[in-house]
């Protein structure tokens, strides 16, 4: 997102903590919806029985937090964003309150809702796990990428410069297949793509419990595949410098072999390094059941359907997480996948800086 304050959070100075307050939050994910029309194997979402969705009712009670707060940038994550029939309301209260409002998709909705998206989204981040072949079998989806590739058409026809990036979750099965992933994007007509590590081993993703190494295990790398995975990346950094240096792929190379770094920290051969983030200062996430949590993978700090977001994250416990919270040593913080650091400056798009503000695997 451009334009971010150059005073963040006076919580905030280089990653130093000197006060525990939120004053400023720039940036703000909601899960509109609970559930996931994909059965990714990476992911747990989809499983979901009970739908449960934020409501135009719900934001109402919330908009005057948001603009005492200062959000300037709302993502739309899940589940499936699209899924609430209402999505396009609640981005119509917030566009109205003068807040970009971000989509990230798994785009099988977008042909259809096309023109609902193009009136009220500023921008789209799709889900590509793949080249055709490979992101349908990770999706579990017939013709899933053909599905988003139609919904990016229909898309640009309605509003020709519309910005749709794509980002890639990294795993077992398309570990081997980046340069392809970006050449798929291409095709797609995409403006740009990034790349994470899949999230094995956090609570997120409706994995309360976590998951089991074996279950782990059908996700991760082996040893062989992490080397695999370090060629790949070594040869798409090479023969893709034009994309580097134009945007295209979003990270730079040593981000990306944090990648490799991550896998093979996976598997005990490395230490787990947290990446530089102060989510839990500068962003929230509100989930459909109206949980706030300070980041993706902390437990949820309270509920905004008894309290307001101002009233939750200033509250004696969430001022006390984050004070007693250190990003280096703390170890959900070390195995994260999907930091987001908003610096001093603001000269960067915190979706460039870390891909997106959906970690959805």
């Amino acid at each position: 997102m451009s334009g971010l304050p150059s005073n963040l959070n006076s919580a905030v100075r280089d990653g130093a903590v000197v006060d525990h307050q939120i004053h400023l939050l720039p940036v703000l994910v909601i899960f509109p919806h609970n559930q996931c029309n994909c059965r990714c194997a990476m992911c747990d979402i989809w499983r979901i029985r009970e739908a449960q969705e934020i409501t135009p009712q719900d934001l109402v009670y919330q908009l005057r937090s948001l603009r005492d707060l200062g959000v300037q940038w709302v993502v739309f994550s899940g589940g499936e964003p699209q899924m609430n029939r209402q999505w396009y309301l609640l981005a119509r209260m917030l566009r109205d309150a003068g807040i970009r409002v971000t989509l990230l998709t798994a785009g099988l909705l977008l042909e259809r809702e096309a023109e609902r998206v193009t009136e009220n989204m500023d921008d789209i981040i799709v889900s590509l796990d793949g080249p055709p072949a490979v992101h349908n079998a990770i999706r579990r989806v017939p013709n899933a990428f053909e599905q988003m590739a139609a919904g990016v058409k229909a898309l640009r026809q309605l509003r020709q410069h519309m910005i749709v990036r794509a980002r890639c979750t990294v795993q077992k099965e398309n570990h081997t297949t980046l340069r392809a992933t970006v050449v798929a994007a291409k095709e797609a007509e995409l403006n740009s793509i990034s790349f994470l590590a899949a999230d094995v081993t956090s609570t997120a993703f409706n994995r309360p419990a976590g998951w089991s190494a074996e279950r782990q295990d059908k996700v991760a790398l082996t040893l062989l595949e992490v080397e695999a995975l370090h060629t790949e990346l070594e040869q798409l950094i090479v023969e893709c410098r034009d994309d580097f240096d134009s945007g295209f792929i979003v990270e730079a190379p040593d981000k990306l072999r944090r990648i490799v770094q991550h896998f093979r920290a996976h598997l005990g051969l490395a230490v787990h390094v947290a990446p530089r983030c102060n989510a839990p200062w500068a962003s929230a996430v509100i989930e459909a059941s109206g949980d706030v949590r300070p980041c993706f993978f902390h437990p949820a700090m309270g509920n905004i359907h008894n309290h307001t977001l101002t009233e939750i994250l200033n509250a004696p416990p969430a001022m006390q997480f984050r004070q007693d919270l250190d990003i280096d040593s703390n170890p959900i913080c070390r195995r994260c996948v999907c930091s987001l650091y908003t610096p001093q400056n603001g000269s960067r798009n915190p979706s460039d800086e870390n891909r997106d503000c959906d970690v959805r695997p």
